[in-house]
């Protein structure tokens, strides 16, 4: 994954539907990031079952890596050697993040989401996290409600090194709003819920592009 505190705008992350299963789905990951510059592919999947994950990360691995992309998986750090996946994106802020890296070695992703907090944020990065998610940005009913206030993210971008992730709920006012002040905009339910998801995508992509 790309260190985007470098250029002038953040890049695109994108995250799976819960169920990213079938042909039908490989190839439109293949249109997407053969049409749309992504910087990083989650796998997020609601089956826990091993040998369901691994039937789709076998699916998604070549595609991703054969156009450079990395590919980690929420929270299955035991699978990502297993897999041949780049990492794992971890949910539980700073908590497992030392256990992880040192499991993982250094050459791994290791991301956390740390929703709202700071304080998570900061010790997730001291623990070695490459990155931060923090979410939601949006409005939404799920989890607690809170929303990530756009002086968190302004905070952490002129503070902290360490990239930034803005997530959930997102749509193009939100992304317009706080491109200044983050390096990337994680999309999932944004793109696959949509009537076209290549065409919401790109319509993302855009809005980035000003």
């Amino acid at each position: 994954m790309s260190d985007a505190s470098q250029p002038d705008r953040p890049q695109l992350y994108l995250i799976t539907p819960a169920d990213p299963s079938g042909d039908r789905f490989t190839d439109d990951l293949a249109r997407m990031l053969d049409t749309v510059d992504i910087a990083c592919l989650r796998l997020r999947m609601a089956s826990t079952v091993e040998d369901d994950i691994a039937r789709v990360a076998d699916r998604l691995r070549p595609v991703a890596h054969g156009r450079d992309v990395p590919l980690v998986i929420d929270t299955h750090l035991g699978l990502v050697d297993r897999l041949g996946l780049d990492g794992v994106h971890l949910t539980d802020g700073a908590r497992s993040v030392r256990k992880t890296r040192k499991a993982l070695g250094v050459d791994a992703i290791v991301g956390a989401y740390c929703e709202a907090s700071r304080h998570e944020g900061l010790s997730a990065g001291e623990a070695g996290a490459d990155y931060i998610a923090f979410g939601p940005v949006g409005a939404t009913g799920l989890g607690s409600g809170a929303r990530v206030e756009r002086d968190l993210l302004a905070w952490w971008s002129e503070v902290i090194e360490l990239p930034v992730v803005a997530e959930g709920a997102l749509d193009a006012g939100l992304v317009r709003d706080l491109a200044a002040v983050t390096d990337f905009f994680a999309l999932g339910d944004e793109v696959w819920r949509s009537a076209d998801p290549l065409v919401t995508l790109k319509d993302f992509a855009a809005v980035l592009a000003g």
